[in-house]
């Protein structure tokens, strides 16, 4: 009999977006190792993007618990006057507070819906899952974060069943890059350092994404944190890789908010399109995915639009053909304090797109020492221009020579069958 993992996460399919695939791709390779998931997760979530095509990475039959949630954001949109979705961070792509009453509204959301806006969910699904879990036995149970209310629903869990419990932290809690944006009064961050500690403390085990992010809760919390990176899914990916375009396309695929963006960077393509005529006649520049009107300005001010294609939101499959079909792919890291730290899921699609990566951001950072591990590419530094311009001039003499740089790339390590594989064995100890 497979052993039984309950996995709470607030993004399930048709939500699109980075958030789904970390546990999506568990989920569905869960079962070569002898465990079978059951998924809980909200009936009408807040998410900014749909993608159907990701339904077809469900595993067949698998269980999936869905109950309503209710989540302030009408009232908030109400005070606003924003239209649309609204998303874990507080990015200016997503409409930014207006006004007396929307630096109010945006002062409630960060001091009263603590750890998230999802905390009203936290005490129903407790009082749910405790009765589907009496009858219906799990070995473990994961929360994965953000939103770290999913944390919170594992904790009352533990407190009331016992149950073993993992908490996987996608992205940081109060180092998190949006952070220091919040107009946090002292208690409420104060709530929000001592709820960050009682889970790294109440949890069986602790998995993050990245090396900075491990060292900073070992820090904090005195115990062990595992590693787990983000990955790729080869099945993602056709064993036969699409022609590259004839153009020297750079693409950057998903949001570009105010503090990934990088002026310098368009202030380097330009010095290229003004002094190599070349470069001038086969840049081709795309964006997918929201990008700050800040980012749209700039390269207009730095005469880039004729030469940029903001493409939108794209389904899962349509990203992976443009990543293989783009001779750049580029890689934005925000400019915060916990820069060295992040490492997206993106950076591991882009290594399975066998293209060279240009990232911008700091050097010897978790990203930089990915690039260096698996020679995929090239590290400059966000506030240096100079070297900005450097590595766009190699890449770009690279691609004249036909990138013989990638011949060496070599990322099977971080495959989602084999991640899935390294999560087992802390699962197996686990329960």
């Amino acid at each position: 009999m497979p052993k039984r993992l309950l996995i709470l996460t607030y993004y399930w399919p048709p939500s699109g977006g980075s958030g789904v695939q970390r546990w999506l791709k568990f989920a569905k390779y869960l079962r070569e190792f002898g465990w079978e998931p059951v998924i809980y997760t909200p009936q009408n979530p807040e998410v900014a993007m749909v993608d159907e095509t990701l339904n077809t990475d469900i595993p067949q039959g698998v269980e999936v618990l869905k109950r309503n949630i209710f989540e302030p954001y009408m009232v908030f949109r109400l005070f606003t006057r924003q239209k649309g979705k609204m998303g874990v961070g507080f990015t200016s792509y997503e409409g930014s507070a207006k006004g007396v009453v929307g630096r109010l509204a945006l002062w409630v959301r960060a001091n009263l819906f603590i750890p998230d806006a999802r905390m009203f969910w936290v005490k129903p699904s407790v009082r749910f899952l405790t009765k589907y879990l009496i009858q219906h036995p799990v070995d473990a149970v994961v929360s994965t974060g953000p939103p770290h209310s999913m944390h919170l629903i594992a904790r009352g869990l533990k407190q009331k069943l016992g149950i073993k419990w993992m908490a996987d932290f996608r992205d940081p809690w109060t180092n998190i890059d949006y952070f220091i944006d919040l107009p946090l009064a002292a208690r409420a961050l104060k709530k929000h350092r001592r709820l960050e500690h009682d889970v790294l403390v109440s949890a069986d085990e602790v998995v993050v994404v990245g090396s900075q992010m491990q060292n900073e809760f070992e820090q904090t919390s005195s115990r062990k944190v595992h590693i787990i990176t983000n990955g790729y899914d080869e099945t993602d990916f056709p064993t036969q890789l699409a022609s590259p375009d004839a153009q020297f396309t750079i693409t950057h695929v998903g949001t570009i908010p105010p503090n990934r963006n990088s002026e310098l960077l368009w202030q380097a393509l330009s010095h290229l399109v003004n002094s190599n005529n070349d470069i001038a006649k086969q840049l081709k520049i795309q964006l997918l995915g929201n990008v700050d009107k800040l980012v749209i300005d700039q390269i207009s001010q730095y005469n880039l639009t004729p030469y940029c294609q903001q493409l939108g939101y794209l389904s899962h499959a349509q990203s992976v053909q443009l990543m293989q079909r783009s001779q750049i792919l580029l890689l934005l890291v925000n400019n915060s304090p916990n820069a060295k730290g992040i490492l997206t899921g993106k950076v591991f699609e882009y290594l399975a797109a066998r293209r060279p990566i240009l990232a911008i951001g700091p050097l010897d950072g978790d990203v930089d020492n990915l690039l260096k591990e698996t020679k995929a590419g090239v590290t400059a530094n966000f506030s240096n221009y100079d070297d900005i311009l450097n590595n766009l001039t190699w890449l770009w003499d690279d691609y004249v020579q036909g990138f013989p740089s990638l011949q060496n790339i070599d990322a099977t390590a971080y495959s989602r069958r084999n991640l899935t594989g390294r999560l087992v064995e802390i699962l197996d100890n686990l329960s």
